[in-house]
């Protein structure tokens, strides 16, 4: 990969991306924190819309229809998504994603504004869609910025630290949790949705200014192709994939993970809100959110182990056992607690998961993996949600309210008005726990674990160069190099 310097054939090197250490550590706290707060805007308008229409409408239908949209696109664009990251520096991603994340919520506002409120909660006609389909828009671009802070790690934190740093990216996603959750239900519950969406849109414009002011130190864009290429081209991305035993495998792994999460994206809201009213639900969700923080901060502070494929596995191990029980009574505080321990867990999986493919994965292929787990992951959700809805509303719900029903599973379930919604996640949690015991004596299991154990734990590409890396150049004047502007890359995205 590497090419004479332009100083000359003799000329020294110049490193590709500067070396992590305690100044690029400082920059990525920095863009932790604008991560965070970009996520809490976000993410409170997101719970926002879904209590406000379970209230409004008091359907399971809608919610999951709505919780399976948002995975929908999440999985059309996450590929997308992960080849801007590759091709851009990473402050210019984020920029784009802040800025189309404004815009959908002005947007969203001027349809809240100029559109009868009567329309707008017919779940049934354009204007419901048009409302929450923004929103949704505003929420999946996101995760362009979530790719690039993934990368990011690989790029500002040091090797051996960098398990640590995604555990305080988990950490700080629970605060975001923590903080929208309690004040999305109190939002909707005396302030109403329009006064919610203003507050994203302050929020967001807030967030989008903060950013113009954080930086990340990058000296270019590292191009797999060895020149600047002349569009967004999705080359790559599957033998990126395919380069690594059992990368792939994970990936499934995680897909049928969220098929198996899908029935829990779709149901939890509905369900806790058959437990709480709205303000209390939005405070229990803020409280229970504090496992994020606890998962996140254990990750920070002892890390995941010599091998991170083992503790994803255990990890969800314990994630089905949660779900075989935290809903078998209709009990707030058996439910509560298990939702704090699954917010626990999650931070732990999700970094095992991005900590594997920061180490096995050269960073300039980073974007499109990450991107590419995402729409593929994303694309179960939604499949799930769609079914379990329609499963939950029509069959589940009136065949537990039934006697036949109560006299088949009331010994396991109890009684209650939801405990159609508890069959679904029992009978979800049941699959899954035997799917992962089933992976934890595979041959990719094997192979992924070896690969991990292998791979060198700097920043490396694929020629195995390292961090230091040449700038490359070439002697045809048309040639481009290795590390082209940022405004190049944005260019040859616009046309």
């Amino acid at each position: 990969m590497s090419q004479p310097s332009p100083a000359g054939p003799a000329g020294p090197a110049e490193p590709l991306q500067p070396q992590p250490d305690t100044r690029t550590l400082r920059a990525f706290y920095q863009v932790l924190v604008n991560t965070a707060l970009a996520n809490v805007t976000s993410s409170f308008l997101w719970f926002a819309l879904t209590f406000w229409v379970y209230l409004e409408t008091q359907s399971v239908l809608a919610t999951a229809i709505i919780g399976g949209s948002y995975m929908l696109l999440v999985a059309v664009f996450g590929v997308v998504f992960g080849v801007i990251v590759d091709r851009m520096k990473k402050k210019a991603v984020m920029l784009l994603s802040s800025i189309v994340t404004t815009v959908a919520y002005l947007l969203a506002g001027f349809i809240f504004l100029t559109i009868p409120e009567s329309a707008l909660l017919d779940w049934t006609g354009p204007w419901f869609w048009a409302f929450a389909g923004v929103i949704l828009v505003g929420g999946v671009v996101e995760n362009l910025r979530n790719i690039a802070l993934s990368t990011t790690v690989t790029l500002l934190v040091p090797a051996e630290r960098r398990d640590r740093a995604n555990g305080l990216v988990g950490a700080v996603q629970g605060i975001a949790f923590m903080v929208t959750s309690v004040f999305s239900g109190l939002s909707i519950g005396l302030l109403g949705m329009g006064w919610t969406v203003a507050i994203a849109i302050a929020a967001t414009g807030v967030a989008l200014v903060h950013l113009l002011f954080v930086p990340i130190p990058e000296r270019g864009v590292v191009h797999v192709e060895g020149v600047a290429p002349a569009g967004f081209s999705f080359r790559g991305v599957i033998p990126a994939v395919m380069a690594v035993p059992g990368l792939l495998a994970l990936i499934l792994f995680a897909t049928f993970n969220n098929l198996v999460g899908g029935v829990f994206m779709a149901l939890m809201d509905p369900y806790g809100l058959t437990l709480f009213s709205v303000e209390a639900w939005g405070i229990v969700l803020g409280v229970t959110s504090f496992g994020f923080i606890i998962g996140g901060a254990l990750v920070a502070k002892f890390g995941l182990g010599k091998n991170p494929v083992r503790t994803l596995l255990l990890v969800n191990i314990g994630i089905a056992l949660l779900g075989m029980t935290f809903a078998i009574r209709e009990w707030w505080w058996l439910y509560a607690l298990g939702i704090l321990i699954f917010m626990a867990l999650m931070p732990i999986a999700e970094a095992s998961e991005q900590t594997i493919v920061q180490r096995v994965v050269p960073y300039e292929k980073q974007g499109r993996v990450f991107g590419f787990a995402a729409s593929v992951e994303s694309a179960a959700a939604p499949v799930s949600a769609f079914l379990i809805g329609p499963i939950a509303q029509f069959w589940l719900i009136p065949y537990m309210e039934s006697p036949q029903g109560q006299d088949t599973f009331g010994w396991l379930l109890g009684d209650g008005e939801a405990r159609g919604m508890a069959l679904a996640f029992v009978g979800a949690s049941l699959v899954l726990l035997l799917v992962v015991l089933l992976a934890f004596f595979s041959k990719p299991y094997r192979e992924l674990s070896d690969a991990y154990a292998a791979a060198p734990p700097s920043l490396h590409t694929d020629d195995g160069e390292g961090t230091h890396a040449a700038a490359a150049a070439s002697d045809e004047p048309d040639a481009s190099a290795a590390i082209s502007p940022a405004r190049d890359d944005l260019r040859s995205g616009l046309r």
